[in-house]
């Protein structure tokens, strides 16, 4: 039984022009392929050379140590306070010192001027020697003598200054027993470093409470020499 007339069957020829099916265009694979390139260079960067993600562990201990460097930053900001009120305090303190120093400068200037006007006033030792034997107290009392004596180098012309003097100040007492004979008596011997001048003073006891001073012999021997170079003598007063 025929159905309708047969259509010719379509075979390709060598010569002929096949449609072919379209597929994904070159340019599109390109971007694809340098996107997916650049991603992984991303990665790769960040994982060689950028910073690197920290543990749980690695964030406490770095969240610790910022509280600890904020505390000590506390810390030393309350010490710098401190360090500048002591500084400003002492400053303070230096400039009352130097005040006061110069005070007590002016105030030993004052007592020098003094002293020197009161050496000019006080009578000279008869004997004219240097150091004079300027004044002298000798007080009998309860078995002893209490004894004060004032010695002053003079200045040498034209100088405001005395050479220091060493040696040593002797005291030979003269009295009586009760028997009637006269004595005389090393009461004391004291060293002597003097300048312009001094008060030597002390108390020597009696060798003997029969003996009864009279007069007291004072003698200024100068270190490494027996020669006397200054001596006066003072009478004995009793104690009041």
């Amino acid at each position: 039984m025929s159905l309708g007339p047969k259509r010719p069957t379509f075979k390709p020829t060598p010569y002929g022009y096949t449609r072919r099916s379209r597929g994904i265009p070159r340019w599109l694979l390109l971007l694809i392929t340098g996107a997916i390139l650049g991603a992984g260079g991303v990665l790769f960067l960040q994982r060689s050379y950028g910073p690197q993600r920290l543990t749980v562990e690695q964030s406490e201990q770095l969240r610790t140590d910022l509280n600890t460097a904020n505390l000590e930053n506390q810390r030393l900001s309350v010490e710098s306070e401190k360090l500048k009120v002591q500084i400003k305090q002492a400053r303070q303190d230096q400039q009352e010192q130097a005040a006061r120093a110069e005070q007590l400068r002016k105030q030993a200037a004052d007592m020098q001027a003094g002293v020197a006007s009161l050496i000019q006033a006080i009578p000279p030792d008869p004997r004219g020697s240097t150091p004079g034997i300027r004044g002298a107290d000798m007080i009998v009392d309860d078995g002893g003598v209490d004894y004060h004596i004032l010695l002053i180098q003079d200045l040498p012309e034209g100088q405001s200054e005395v050479p220091a003097l060493r040696g040593q100040v002797k005291l030979i007492a003269q009295g009586t027993y009760p028997n009637g004979n006269t004595a005389y008596v090393d009461l004391a011997e004291q060293p002597l470093d003097m300048g312009r001048y001094i008060v030597v003073e002390g108390r020597a006891e009696l060798p003997n409470k029969a003996f009864r001073p009279r007069q007291i012999t004072i003698q200024v021997i100068p270190e490494g020499s027996d020669k006397v170079i200054a001596t006066r003598t003072f009478r004995v007063t009793a104690a009041r």
